[in-house]
């Protein structure tokens, strides 16, 4: 599988600085394809219940898990490495009086500072592309879920194949180091234990989302963009989305939705 050389520094630096704003305007608070209603679809796949304790991996503003313990009335554990998605996610959750059920930690995804057997759900919606140990990412997964536990999780895929130049162009864009398939996402759930309980390639959509954020890009953001950024990251940012609406309607990138099962003992 081809990978960039992209580091969690790397990761660190783009959220930390205007893209991570960028993006949160063109996709809201959540930062993720489908917004609420794709945390929604989740959470019902999910079974998340108000006695579910939910660790949220890469919660960057800590939107989804602020919807969930809204919604539900569930305790949540955002997992972000990037202090100032931390400190922004811990200011808006006590602005909307939710801090008694949600919690932030600043730490790795490969190796997370939680004990064995700590959570009901793993969850994560389309960040774990910027994760440079899939696998890795996934046992930890599975070693701080307890037993008969379940991780459920969205994230961008690659869907179809492509040479290296449109490879790196997407991914560099992106700052993704590689995606993963919908079918190695299963494998690797399989092979660290879990049930794969649900896969599903959700790509029909992924054009279309991809369209509205050019969309809003070009036409209410462009004046905001230009003038908070500049002329060259709105550029660059309108190029970058024009090649992922070009791959996705090539059928090479879309998205993926998993819930898998750890055994019980």
């Amino acid at each position: 599988m081809k990978r960039l050389d992209v580091s969690l520094e790397d990761v660190q630096e783009v959220y930390a600085g205007p893209v991570g704003v960028l993006w949160e305007l063109l996709m809201g608070e959540e930062i993720h394809v489908g917004g609420w209603e794709d945390t929604e679809t989740l959470a019902a796949l999910a079974g998340v219940t108000g006695n579910a304790r939910i660790l949220d991996v890469c919660s960057a503003l800590g939107g989804p898990a602020r919807h969930l313990a809204g919604r539900f009335g569930c305790r949540v554990v955002g997992l972000d490495a990037t202090p100032k998605m931390i400190e922004e996610a811990e200011r808006r959750t006590a602005g909307a009086a939710l801090s008694h059920l949600v919690s932030f930690r600043l730490g790795d995804a490969l190796d997370m500072p939680f004990a064995d057997a700590s959570f009901d759900i793993v969850w994560g919606q389309d960040a774990w592309c910027y994760v440079t140990d899939k696998a890795q990412l996934i046992r930890e997964a599975h070693r701080v879920l307890r037993p008969g536990g379940t991780i459920a999780f969205t994230d961008w895929v690659q869907t179809g194949a492509m040479d290296d130049a449109i490879f790196e162009n997407l991914h560099r864009f992106m700052v993704f180091p590689y995606t993963e398939t919908v079918e190695g996402y299963a494998l690797l759930l399989e092979e660290t234990g879990f049930a794969v309980a649900r896969l599903e390639d959700i790509s029909s959509s992924f054009p279309a989302f991809c369209r509205e954020y050019r969309r809003v890009l070009t036409t209410t953001l462009r004046d905001q963009i230009c003038a908070r950024f500049g002329e060259e990251l709105f550029r660059a940012a309108e190029q970058g989305i024009a090649g992922w609406i070009d791959a996705a309607v090539r059928g090479q990138v879309g998205r993926g939705r998993w819930i898998g099962w750890k055994a019980e003992e």
